[in-house]
């Protein structure tokens, strides 16, 4: 069974929820140990006492945990991924799984564009946020955004009828009434927003300021991009994926599409998903191995799962 490795995109995580696992899990611990001292300090503590789901400790841990439960699963599961990728925040994972960055280049690539980010939108595009909403078919969300008639981009085409928009702040409103009398599902904001062209000068900053002190390497495992799906076995091509992230959509069909064309039948989702790995697009094409931290701390395997090893 030909298996590829996804990086889910990054959402709120309780601490309860991973506390165990990265303290016991030698995958997780030996990370843990690499990113206090990349980041000079103890990121389990910092995660522990953090208060917002999107702190620097909160995404430094989420890339840690990510990693750690794919080597985990590889190894419980006999796994050997023919292809890496990454949704979004997942594409620092599939950087460092794939071996195009050394896990102390995207722990500090991380922990550093939370600051960049942070500084970034204090004072540009405040007034633009990015809703996540299903249910809306292509032809009604078209039909929608044309009586939006105001600035907009489409960030995220998560499956055929499920999307992130980023738009002004002072139509969120009027854009989530609009979705439900069409029969759709808003479901939470992001706060700053991803993706977006207009984002340009940030895109700028971050090459400038933070990859001229990253190594990149071909990497050894290619990585299906997540904007377009093609397949990157350069260095310079990882590097593009990260970079085009934050002005590019990421276009997960496009992913599903690629990674089934190059034979891929069982997806490993390493991570703490509620989305890509169990959007219809993924479920109907793969076999999902949902890596996550309550699996890993299971005293014992589960049969089905050692039975597709």
């Amino acid at each position: 069974m030909s298996t590829a490795v996804a990086f889910p995109g990054m959402g709120p995580t309780r601490f309860a929820d991973v506390a165990k696992f990265m303290l016991v899990n030698p995958f997780a611990r030996e990370l843990l140990a690499t990113a206090d001292d990349v980041l000079g300090y103890d990121l389990f503590a910092a995660l522990r006492g953090s208060s917002s789901d999107y702190a620097e400790a909160a995404q430094v841990a989420f890339l840690v945990n990510s990693l750690a439960l794919a080597r985990w699963a590889e190894h419980e599961f006999d796994l050997e991924p023919r292809y890496c990728t990454g949704a979004s925040f997942g594409g620092k994972a599939a950087a460092v799984h794939s071996g195009a960055l050394s896990a102390e280049d995207g722990i500090r690539l991380t922990a550093d564009l939370v600051r960049v980010e942070t500084e970034y939108f204090a004072s540009r595009h405040s007034d633009v946020v990015t809703l996540s909403f299903a249910r809306t078919p292509a032809a009604e969300l078209s039909a929608v955004l044309d009586e939006l008639a105001d600035w907009h981009e489409v960030s995220c085409y998560v499956d055929e009828d499920f999307y992130m928009v980023s738009l002004k702040r002072d139509r969120l409103e009027w854009m989530q009434k609009r979705l439900k009398a069409a029969g759709g599902l808003p479901l939470y904001e992001m706060d700053p927003p991803m993706h977006v062209s207009a984002f340009a000068d940030l895109r700028d900053r971050i090459e400038r300021e933070l990859f001229a002190g990253l190594a990149f390497r071909d990497p050894v495992t290619p990585v299906v991009a997540d904007q377009d799906g093609t397949v990157r076995t350069t260095a310079a091509g990882v590097r593009a994926i990260l970079l085009d992230g934050v002005v590019r959509p990421v276009r997960w069909p496009e992913v599903v599409r690629s990674l089934r064309a190059n034979g891929v039948t069982r997806l490993c989702v390493a991570g703490q998903d509620a989305l890509f790995g169990r959007v219809p697009c993924t479920t109907n094409n793969f076999k999902v191995v949902a890596a996550t931290p309550r699996l890993a701390m299971q005293p014992y395997k589960r049969p089905a799962l050692r039975r597709a090893s």
